[in-house]
Order: structure tokens, then sequence, then C-alpha cells
């Protein structure tokens, strides 16, 4: 019984390595063994172009791209419906092969050409080199090509180049230009403050303003106010506002304060000649009223945002003016002066009831007196 069974353990192994090891040698050993092994498969020239499908006498170049070409279409590992490893391994012998031979031929012609011209004359060998600018390198075919492309991407650099130079050219110029006009409009503001500031101090002294000065003919004290400021800037300033000069934003400051304040007050004279109770005729007037003074504010809301863009202190500039909360604040306004009013009204009305009262008692006491006087 243990006989039997060590037979069928026998033969089931060998059917398990019989069926087993052909499977694990895949291609990949095939060609491992091919490649190394000593036996030499010789191909026909002509049978190695026809099998990668180029034609007789053609470059290294062209037999490898062909070679790239058949091996993505028939390689294993390419994924491709057409892939065949035995069709594979024959085109790999072939470019093999097909290399081998044109590496021959081409030491064979250099060496024919090396002989034809040590018989004729002798030249540096790197004579051939000087031709084409010596670019390139192979055949005289290959660095004709060569040479071609390198005159292309010389040509293209030289016009990008030339593109380069001549935007530099424009934006200096255009710099130059815009730096020239800032220059002559700094000049032009300068010779107007200088003009306005001549102007201003012929003025003052025609009116004799300067007759009567406390400092006259003593020297200018420079750093009187602000030690780490110009002299000349300081001096200047001073005598720009001694003179009634402002800024731009100090007039537009002025000029929105006063605004908004004639503004309220004509809205608050309209409510106030409308008076208690409206009238629907009234009401109407009062809304025609609104919508004047809403565009009134509106307007002012654009002088806000000049002023805005022009003042120099973050912390000087004005918000917008809500036109239904000045509205508001007239209705208000005028309430409260109403009641004012009548609180006065009031107190003049008692004020006058008690003279009434005072001359009724007067009189009163007149007439007992002369009652009194009568009867003596």
């Amino acid at each position: 019984m243990k006989l039997l069974d060590v037979v069928q353990f026998r033969n089931s192994r060998c059917s398990f390595y019989a069926l087993v090891i052909p499977r694990i040698i895949s291609w990949h050993w095939i060609l491992f063994f091919r490649k190394h092994s000593t036996i030499k498969y010789r191909r026909n020239i002509k049978d190695c172009y026809r099998i990668l499908d180029v034609p007789e006498g053609c470059s290294v170049e062209e037999v490898r791209h062909s070679y790239r070409c058949l091996a993505k279409k028939y390689h294993p590992d390419s994924g491709s419906v057409s892939a065949n490893s035995g069709k594979f391994m024959e085109i790999d012998e072939a470019y093999k092969a097909l290399l081998t031979h044109l590496d021959k031929e081409a030491k064979k012609g250099e060496g024919q050409d090396n002989e034809e011209t040590q018989t004729e004359y002798k030249v540096p060998q790197h004579r051939h080199y000087l031709s084409f600018e010596g670019v390139g390198y192979g055949t005289p075919s290959q660095r004709e090509k060569q040479y071609t492309q390198f005159r292309v991407d010389r040509a293209t650099d030289q016009v990008l180049e030339f593109r380069k130079q001549k935007l530099e050219r424009q934006y200096t110029e255009n710099s130059l230009v815009a730096k020239d006009v800032r220059q002559s409009k700094k000049v032009k503001i300068t010779q107007a403050i200088e003009r306005l500031v001549e102007d201003l101090i012929q003025e003052s002294m025609a009116k004799g303003d300067f007759d009567n000065l406390s400092g006259k003919g003593k020297p200018l004290n420079k750093f009187s106010y602000c030690p780490h400021i110009d002299p000349m800037t300081h001096n200047l300033n001073r005598i720009l506002i001694e003179n009634g000069y402002q800024p731009e934003w100090i007039l537009l400051q002025k000029e929105i304060r006063e605004t908004i304040g004639t503004l309220r007050n004509k809205v608050l004279a309209s409510r106030a000649k409308l008076g208690d109770p409206m009238t629907p005729q009234k009401r109407k007037q009062w809304e025609e009223t609104c919508d004047e003074f809403k565009e009134d504010i509106m307007k002012l809301n654009k002088r806000i945002n000049d002023f805005n863009l022009v003042v120099p202190l973050l912390n000087r500039q004005m918000v917008h003016f809500n036109a239904a909360r000045e509205i508001s604040q007239a209705e208000k306004t005028y309430a409260s002066q109403r009641e004012t009013v009548r609180k006065a009204e009031e107190i003049e009305a008692d004020r006058i009831e008690e003279l009434k009262d005072q001359q009724f008692k007067l009189k009163k006491i007149l007439l007992n007196w002369m009652k009194q006087l009568k009867t003596f």
C-alpha cells in the first residue's frame, strides 16, 4: 500500500512539473536565453530590410524609427491587439543585424575616403568639420540636416532678440517722455506757486500790511516751530497761511459744512412754513421739498467723494449724509421748536393774566380809596 502511494505521488509530481514549468518560463526567459546564447542565427541583409520595412541604403535614424514603430505594434507588453512575441523576436534580431551591417559599411566608407585623401594630399583629420560652420556630427547628409536646423534656430533667436530690443527701446522712450512730462508739470506747479506767493506778497505790501510788523528789520527765525522740516518749506507754508492761502481739501471741507448747514436751515424753514396740521395740499408741497432736498444731498455726497480723494489724513475723511435721516431730524427739530414756542406762549399768557389781575386789583384799590375820599 505504501509503495502504491509513493508511485502515485511521483506521478503527480511529474504531471505538476509538466503543466506548471512551461507556463513559468515565459517569453522573457526565452529572450534572455536567445540573447546570451552562443548560437548566432545569420540572416540575410535583404530579409532584415524587408522585416523592418525600410528601403535599402537608408540611414540609421530611419532604421531606428521603423524599429520603434514595429516594437509598439508587436511587443508583448504593449497591450496592442497585434502583439506577438515571436514576431517581435524576429524584428529585434533583424534590427541588431542591420545596425551591425550599417556600422560596418560606414567604417568601410570612411576607410576608403581616408585612403583617397592620403593618396592625393595630406590634410588635418578635422578639416571636413570646417564646412557647415563646424556644426553637427556624422555623415555629410546628417550634418547638412543638422546645419539646416541650426540655421532655423539661429534665425528664430535673432528675430526674438530684435523684437526684445525694439520693445526695450520703445519702453525707454516712453519712460523718458513720461518722466519729461512729470518734470514739466512739477516745474509748472512750482512756478505757479511762486507767482501766487509773489502776487500775495506784493498785494500785502501795497495794502501796507508789512509796515507795522513787530519783527520788522529782524532776521527770520527759521526753526521756531519744527527743527526737522526744511527751512524753505517751513517759511513758504507760513507765508501762505498768513496771507490767506488754504489747501484744496480745507476749502472743500469748509464748502461742505456751509452747504449742509444751508440745506438744513432751508428744509427746516419749509417745514415751519407749512405748519400743523398739514392739509393734503401742504403734504404734497412737503414731499416736493423732500425730493429736492434729496437731490441736493446727492450732489453734496459727490463733493464729499472729491474731498476724500484729496484729504491727506485718513482721520479727516467725511462720511455721506443720509437724506432720510436729515429730514427726520428736521421734523424733530421743528416739533421741539413748536413745543418751545407753545410753552413760551403759555408763559406769556400766564404773565399777561397776572398783569391783568394786578391791574384789576390796582383799579379796585384805587376805587376804594376814591370812595373813602368822598365820604370825608
